[in-house]
């Protein structure tokens, strides 16, 4: 079969491109090795039938209905629906009290001022200072194909909103935070929240990551019904508008004539042609090095991709539970919002923890245990049962535990139950109140999930210069790789991993532009 063009996988990114191809009047198809679309959209019911429904992988989705695909892509009337809960994320710290980020800036205040008046002063002039930045600076920077450094650079130079990022940008964000704030736990939480899930505290040129994200107007945002309710939009836009998705097909090849791309080899010999592109949501390894014959690709292009790096402390171990009842906590009884918390971080109180947890990754051991999680079906009860609960906790944990992941098989159903031990002495209701559970740890993301190579869920670190218009690597940041009718659209590109759709958004662009003399009507990609 003959398609203008075929995208290689069905994360959200790839998805997001397909269905703005398809909206532009490409026949486009989309082919995935596993059994259902979605990537890290996954909602799975466990025990099979039982009712009590699991986001396994992606849940926390920061600001997503404010992206500009989700209103073009209409998947609302698809059928996607969110909500931001009021009370976003709360830090329980000694002595029962807690550290809140309330979606009402003036509630965040008052937390943060009741732990330390001065932070609090200084988280109001940061995030005040940075609200311009990240409107008219930092959004429009992620929602377009990236500049080169030099390029942006001189832009920047040339406003006081523009140097003031750069200056800030210089830091790593971990000196961000020890410069700007004084107590432990104010550091703590701000690096944790708006840090080491997404970047390395110790990397320079992220100092900026701090402030943005406390002066982003929109915060964490859940799907009811569960993460797949996303996938399942988009995939119905794409099937609207014509487009296919083959599901349990597995790549062995991208195919070439005369050094272009033309089209994509299954394992078991099936060919799809593509007339105009071949986009790849796989990261930069099986593009480059397992799926292009190596007559086609330049030695340097294999050599560069080999290079890409991933992250350290990126991988997830996850926690599962189905419950009687939701958790209740024993700090609530002086903090009372505190069962209404939409994502709860325990065991962190002090920065000097963040060192504790980078040196037992590069040794491969466990950590003193850092976590953070939900209890969706307090905001959603269509996720389990009438009256009961699904709850998770995650872990910031070593892919290769002991230096070997192999190891995480035998080692994975204990960590759980030590997990749920401390979370007990948080929330005491929780003994007794498990009726089942189960465990997900790095290497199983990476089983499911092989793009997150090494349970990376970013899909690359933003060390070493992968950043921007050098992600993946220098000469394929721009969406185009050097190989003609060949992009790249997954979280290894600009501006990276996490649910935002904005890798695909972009490679929309550059895609459409390259294939047609107009873009969709109506579409923001024209802006």
């Amino acid at each position: 079969m003959t398609y203008d063009g075929i995208i290689l996988g069905s994360g959200h990114n790839a998805l997001v491109l397909a269905c703005y191809a398809a909206r532009a009047g490409l026949k486009v198809a989309v082919v995935e090795k596993n059994a259902e679309p979605g990537g890290g959209l996954t909602t799975v019911e466990y025990p099979a039938g039982s009712g009590f429904r699991h986001n396994t992988h992606s849940f926390f989705h920061r600001a997503l209905t404010s992206m500009p695909w989700y209103a073009d892509l209409e998947l609302e009337r698809h059928g996607a629906r969110y909500i931001e809960p009021e009370l976003n994320v709360a830090m329980i710290l000694p002595g029962n009290q807690a550290l809140e980020w309330w979606t009402d800036f003036e509630k965040t205040f008052a937390s943060f001022a009741a732990i330390s008046p001065r932070d609090a002063a200084r988280l109001r002039e940061w995030t005040e200072r940075f609200r311009p930045i990240v409107e008219q600076i930092l959004i429009p920077e992620a929602r377009n194909p990236p500049l080169p450094p030099a390029e942006r650079h001189a832009a920047l130079m040339r406003s006081d909103l523009g140097r003031t990022l750069l200056e800030t940008q210089a830091l790593s964000p971990i000196e961000f935070v020890m410069r700007e704030f004084e107590h432990p736990a104010v550091r703590a939480g701000l690096l944790f929240f708006n840090g080491l899930r997404e970047v390395d505290l110790r990397q320079k040129g992220f100092g900026h990551s701090i402030p943005a994200l406390m002066a982003s107007s929109r915060k964490a945002q859940m799907c009811l019904g569960g993460s797949k309710r996303l996938a399942e939009a988009l995939c119905a836009d794409l099937r609207e508008h014509g487009g296919e998705i083959f599901t349990q097909w597995q790549p062995r090849s991208i195919l070439t004539r005369g050094g272009r791309a033309s089209g994509v080899e299954s394992v078991t010999g099936e060919r799809l042609e593509a007339a105009q592109f071949v986009a790849s949501g796989l990261n930069p390894q099986q593009t480059f090095i397992d799926l292009i014959p190596a007559d086609v690709a330049p030695a340097h292009l294999k050599e560069r991709a080999a290079g890409f790096e991933y992250n350290l402390l990126a991988p997830l171990f996850a926690l599962n539970l189905n419950l009687s009842e939701p958790p209740h906590y024993t700090a609530a009884e002086e903090h009372p919002e505190l069962n209404q918390a939409f994502m709860m971080i325990l065991g962190l109180d002090d920065v000097e923890q963040f060192h504790d947890i980078v040196a037992a990754h590069e040794r491969g051991e466990i950590p003193r245990t850092v976590m953070w999680g939900t209890c969706p079906t307090q905001f959603d009860p269509t996720q389990a049962p009438a009256g009961q609960h699904t709850a998770f906790m995650w872990e910031k944990l070593p892919y290769a535990l002991k230096g070997d992941s192999s190891n995480w098989d035998a080692a994975k159903e204990q960590h759980g139950r030590e997990m749920l031990a401390l979370w007990e002495t948080y929330a005491p209701n929780l003994h007794g109140a498990v009726i089942d559970s189960f465990v997900r740890s790095p290497l199983d993301t990476e089983r499911l999930l092989p793009n997150m190579l090494r349970g990376d869920l970013l899909v690359g670190s933003f060390a070493n210069d992968q950043v921007g218009y050098h992600r993946p690597f220098k000469g394929a940041g721009s969406y185009r790789t050097e190989i003609p009718g060949l992009y790249l659209c997954g979280g290894s590109t600009h501006p990276g991993g996490n649910v935002t759709g904005l890798c695909g958004f972009n490679a929309a662009r550059v895609v459409l532009a390259d294939c047609l003399d107009g873009l969709a009507p109506s579409s923001s990609l024209e802006s």
